[in-house]
Order: structure tokens, then sequence, then C-alpha cells
């Protein structure tokens, strides 16, 4: 994870915070205390002149109204010399008018020339008139100073007879308050820098265990619980500190069950002979096991995250909304010309309990076996009852005839009686070999095994045929020894070698030869019997071993033949743990091969 930069710390963050609030308080009370400094400094500054003003107008009133004497001095002069008396240094200048407006005195000393002048000012207009007293605040443009100006009534018996005009300079307040500004911006400084100082160890004691904290969130992102939380106190934080260790302690114990449970659904699923696939609410893979992956043929990689209904090839007929909704098992036929290939797929809804859908699974059944077992049963019956249902329909038909009158013939009876006995002898013949077949399909048998020379049992066989056929044909021998032991049980070999022999010599034409081979191949010897008949063709030569097949139907039917001696043949070589096929060139021959396992070493033994 990227590392906190210092400006985006929260220790940054509460430091600042924290001056900001003293900042925001000092300055409140700081604008609080100014204004109210201010005002009771222009309070106090009014005041003092209100109270001189007050003596000069007592003054100035007992001189207007006084009756004079020659010997007295003038009015002028009698208010002059008040002035003079009247002089401080916030107290520019004083003026004393009469009723009539006429400037009868001024302590500025260099203006004395406006002495006897009628004065303009509109506020000495207004006291006159009104009779109480007018003050205004104004900068000099001059000199910038701020001037206050007090236009004060000159009253006796209620009479105004005269006005005082004081012209104060206020700068003197002004200027203490710069200095109280300048003194409390530096206090603020200092208990800024105070509080920032306070604000880091504060903020420390906060963040720490905040950052240990942090650091333990990303171990445990890692997989690492060892780690603690160190308490540094007992407050709000410490508690969160033990609440977050006492965490890591629980989710340890839940990854390490978490864990224990996805190993387990993880060999469960492993080891599952059945593919499965789970999705997601949308319908694409996000889990797909080993067998699955064999069955559908692709890598877990290229099918995560691909839709469910691509991934099985069912883009044409359903969507993933159907499959939530299908209840029976959908059949997925992958089949080619050359392989035949289903599928059985059946869909499980992952719900919550409130019924929202979380996702699908699929679980895949290869049923290409049981198809072809089902195939095969049907192929059975209905050949079965076909091969049963042929003679029966003829004997049927001969005893009806029998039966109405044909038995009195002696020419017609023998013959009718000679086919039913041959038509009996041949359901005789399919029912044994049908009841062979279902043993041998139920292992219901023991095979009697003995060691024998099987070049001599051969020799045997060949013998017994060739001196009871009636066709003109060679029997040519090619083994590649005189002494040949096997581990066989003689009557099972003798019936596989009969019906072999027998299949040879049916469509072997007059003339031609039936060749027989034994080959040592290591650890087992191969038996050939080869004719030299109509052949079989290509694509059919896979299906001579299955039950009830026959490439020519028709002809083979009439040599009596069930269908069933190569399929009992099969059965029985694989029973001595060979292999038994067919090779053909057709036009030019039919061999049948087999194997039997087979140890040159325990020849000796024998010999």
């Amino acid at each position: 994870m990227k590392k906190v930069g210092f400006f985006r710390s929260i220790h940054l963050k509460f430091v600042l915070v924290y001056m900001l609030l003293i900042l925001i308080a000092m300055q409140i009370i700081g604008v609080y205390f100014v204004n109210r400094l201010e005002t009771n400094l222009i309070n106090n500054f009014k005041k003092s002149l209100y109270e001189r003003v007050d003596l000069l107008e007592y003054l100035a009133r007992e001189e207007i109204i006084k009756v004079r004497q020659d010997e007295d001095p003038t009015e002028k002069e009698a208010i002059r010399k008040v002035l003079q008396d009247f002089v401080a240094s916030d107290i520019e200048e004083v003026r004393i008018i009469d009723n009539k407006r006429e400037i009868i005195g001024t302590s500025d000393q260099n203006n004395q020339g406006i002495v006897g002048q009628r004065t303009t000012e509109g506020s000495v207009k207004r006291v006159l008139v009104i009779g109480s007293e007018e003050d205004h605040r104004y900068i000099d443009k001059a000199t910038g100073h701020r001037i206050w100006v007090l236009t004060s009534p000159i009253k006796n018996n209620d009479e105004v007879v005269g006005t005082i005009y004081l012209i104060a300079k206020i700068d003197t307040v002004y200027e203490q308050m710069n200095e109280i500004n300048s003194i409390f911006t530096t206090g603020t400084a200092i208990a800024l820098a105070i509080t920032a100082v306070l604000g880091v160890l504060l903020a420390q004691t906060i963040t720490r265990p905040i950052s240990d904290m942090r650091k333990q969130a990303l171990a445990m992102a890692k997989g690492n619980f060892s780690r603690k939380v160190k308490v540094y106190g007992y407050d709000e934080i410490g508690q969160l500190a033990l609440t977050f260790n006492n965490l890591t302690k629980k989710l340890q114990e839940a990854q390490a069950m978490t864990e224990g449970e996805r190993r387990k659904l993880s060999s469960v699923l492993s080891y599952m002979t059945d593919g499965v696939i789970a999705t997601d609410r949308k319908g694409r893979v996000i889990l797909i096991n080993e067998p699955a992956s064999k069955l559908l043929d692709v890598s877990r990689e290229t099918v995560l995250a691909q839709p469910i209904v691509s991934v099985l090839g069912l883009e044409e007929e359903y969507t993933f909304d159907d499959l939530l909704v299908e209840q029976n098992s959908v059949i997925l036929d992958y089949s080619t010309m050359d392989t035949h290939y289903i599928l059985r797929a059946n869909f499980s809804v992952i719900q919550k309990e409130t019924g929202f859908v979380n996702g699908l699974i699929t679980v895949l059944h290869d049923i290409t076996e049981q198809e072809k077992i089902d195939m095969e049963r049907r192929e059975f019956v209905a050949n079965v009852s076909h091969e049963l249902r042929t003679p029966l329909t003829t004997m049927r038909s001969y005893l009806e005839a029998l039966a109405e009158g044909a038995w009195q013939d002696e020419g017609i009876a023998p013959q009718f009686l000679h086919v039913t006995q041959n038509e009996t002898e041949r359901m005789i013949r399919l029912v044994n070999d049908l009841l062979q077949l279902s043993r041998l399909d139920s292992k219901d048998y023991r095979l009697n095994k003995d060691w024998v020379n099987f070049i001599e049992f051969f020799n045997r066989i060949i013998d017994r045929f060739e001196m009871t056929i009636d066709q003109n044909i060679t029997f040519t021998r090619d083994f590649f020894s005189d002494d040949v032991y096997v581990d066989i049980d003689t009557d099972k070999l003798t019936q596989v070698l009969d019906n072999i022999i027998s299949n040879a010599l049916k469509y072997s034409p007059q003339g031609r030869k039936v060749t027989f081979s034994v080959v040592e191949k290591e650890p087992f010897i191969e038996v050939s019997v080869s004719d030299e008949g109509m052949g079989i063709p290509k694509d059919q030569l896979d299906k001579i071993f299955d039950r009830f097949y026959r490439v020519d139907k028709a002809r083979t039917r009439q040599m009596g033949g069930t269908g069933l001696g190569l399929a009992i043949a099969k059965e029985m070589i694989e029973a001595h743990n060979g292999k038994i096929w067919a090779t053909s060139v057709e036009g030019k021959g039919t061999t049948i091969h087999f194997t039997l396992p087979y140890d040159p070493s325990l020849e000796d033994d024998w010999s």
C-alpha cells in the first residue's frame, strides 16, 4: 500500500485543526475585546472632555451674562483669559461663540484673527436653534488625523446664550488600540506556537496507536495475524486497540477455519469423478474442477469469466436465465462422425434466504458409456426378438400346414418336419449362446485353466476340421515353435477356435486356403486365422464383435449363424487377459487375430 504523504496525514490535519480552533477562539475573543476596549476608550475620552466642557460652559456663561463696568475687561478679553487655561494635548482648538454666531474667543493663539467673525459652521447654527449638543468625527485630509468635533450650547435659564465649539484629536485613542492590537497579535502568535507544539504531542498520542493499527491491518491483508497492536493506555483509543487485537485473533481463527474448509472443498472437487462448474450471479464461470476441464476438453484459464452457456455450447438453445429455472437434466451431445460422446448436465441455483440469486452450480456426468449400454440393450432386445421370431414364424407356418393335412403327404411331410427340426435346433443354439453370454457378462463362471502346449492343442482342433470339411479348401499352418505352453481353459479356447474356424470355412470359396499362424510377441503369443473370402468393409471391422452383428445378414442366417459367435469369442479371450481383433481387405479375405499371455521362461519346467 502507498505510504501516506505528510500533507495528507491525519497527524498534520489534527495539528492544523487544533491550531485553527485556538486561532478562531482567540480571534473571536480579540474582536470582542478590542471592540469593547475601543468603545470604553472612546467613551472615557469623551467623558473626560465633557467634564472639562461643563466647567468651560460655566465659566463662559458667567462671562457672557456678566454686567460689565468700565473698569472690567471686555467680554472677549475675559473669554480669552478663560480659554488660556483650557489647554490640553488632545484638544486642538476651543471656540466660544455667542448667540449671534460671532466668535468671541479661541484657544488657538495662532488663529486669533477669527475672533469677531461670524462662524459658518452648520452645527453651531443647529445647536443655537435646537439647544442640544452635537458631535461628529472625521478625518483631516491635510494631516490624516481623526478629529472629534463637539458643539455644546451655553445656556442661562434654558436660554441659549452661546455655544462651545471644541475640536479634539482622537488619534491617541486609536494609537492605544494599535498598541493593544500589537500586544494581542504577539500573544496570539506565541499561543499558536505553544498550541502547535502541544498539538503535535497530543496528535502523536492519538495517531501512534492508529498508525500501529494501520500497520497491523496491512500485515493482516498479507495473511500475517501474529502481530499485535501495542496498547498505550486504557482510554477510548486503548479500548479500540484491545478490540483490534481481539478482532485479529477472531480473524485468524476464521481464516484458519475458512482455509480448512477451502482445502476440504478443493480436495472434494479435485477427487470428484463428476465435473463441477460454478458461476457468479451474471452467469460467468468462477470455478471449474479438473474433471470438468477434462470432460469439456478446455483449460481452466480459458473458461474463467466466460458465460456458462458458451462454455457448455448452449448459446443457441438456452440463456442463463433459462438455466436458472431448468428443472430437468440437459443432455450435451458432443458426438462426431468418429466418436460417440454425451454428457448430462444438472443445474442447481445458489440462492440466499432472501431469494437473491448468487450463481449457478453445474454438475457434469459422462453418460457416453451408459447411453452406449442402453442403446446396445435396446438393440440386443430387438435382435433377440427378431432372431427368435424368424424361426418361430417358419415353424408356425410349417406346423399349420401339417395340421391342415400336409402330414398325410409322404413327399412333403418329412421335408416340413426336417425344416421344423432345423429351426428348433437353431433356436436352441441361440438360447444356449445367449445363456453363455449372460454368464460371461455377469462373471458367474470360473475358468478351469491348465498349462497346455498350445501348438499341440491348436493342431488337434485344425485336424478335426480338416477331416470333416466337404469343401475343396487347403489348410496352411505357420507356427514358430513346436512347444508353446500357455495357461488356458481348453474348453473355452476350443469354443473360440471353433467359432473362428467355422466362420473362415463358411466364407472361403472352393479351391482357396485357410491359414493358421502362431507368432511369439512377448509377453504374449498372437494367434491368427486367415481366409480368402469376400472380406469385410473397413468401416464394419470394429462392429463384427458386437452381438447379432452380421456383414451379410441374409447369407449368414441361411448358413445357420446366430451372430453371437464372435461376441462370445471376444468375451472369452478377454477373460484370458488377451485381445481379439480383425483385419481385412475387401475382396481378398479376412484375418481374425487374438493374443494370449505367454512366458517363455516357463517352458523349461514343462519340457
